[in-house]
């Protein structure tokens, strides 16, 4: 088994880019209330605060803060994912390598990860994670699309209705170009 050189910061919070094996799927707006179980499954075992949070058809970016004393970010993302995986329907196409390790051919092995440094660091973050379903096209405006953290920080007055409309959030936060790019190895 692979080790990847993360950093392990007790306390930290940390931005997230997960990814479906299979970029053109919807599978996540499709099964939101299966991925909303998956993280209240989590949640419960491994507590958490997702500071930000949007959920594309395809791909999903969060931001979450570890409790003091606690760095292990992996096992809650495996086990979101196993766990999503695990309460939907199997039917998805899956390599060879997948087949000989029994693993569901869902998600992308790996996913990208950035620890936030500072205040600046956040802000940056929850912008571009609120702003990504325009910067994809699949809403016009923040407000218009349904499964983001962004209607949380418009009723608390953190965000304006509108905000979104003539800004573009900046940064490559682990997305590739060619949305058929896979991290699989």
């Amino acid at each position: 088994m692979t080790n990847y050189r993360r950093m392990h910061v007790p306390g930290a919070t940390w931005f997230f880019t997960v990814n479906l094996a299979d970029r053109r799927s919807r599978l996540l707006a499709e099964r939101t209330d299966t991925l909303r179980e998956a993280l209240r499954y989590v949640h419960a075992r491994h507590p958490f605060r997702i500071e930000a949070m949007a959920v594309l058809p395809d791909h999903l970016h969060a931001v979450w803060t570890l409790p003091p004393g606690d760095a292990d970010y992996p096992t809650r993302l495996r086990l979101m994912k196993s766990w999503f995986s695990r309460h939907i329907p199997a039917g998805e196409r899956r390599g060879a390598s997948r087949v000989d390790k029994g693993e569901r051919g869902i998600w992308q092995r790996r996913y990208w990860e950035h620890m936030v440094r500072d205040d600046r660091d956040l802000e940056r973050c929850v912008d571009y994670v609120h702003f990504n379903p325009v910067k994809h096209g699949h809403a016009a405006r923040a407000v218009d699309w349904p499964y983001s953290t962004f209607h949380r920080y418009v009723a608390k007055g953190w965000l304006s209705a509108d905000w979104g409309i003539a800004i573009e959030a900046t940064g490559d936060f682990g997305e590739r170009d060619d949305p058929q790019a896979s991290h699989d190895s």
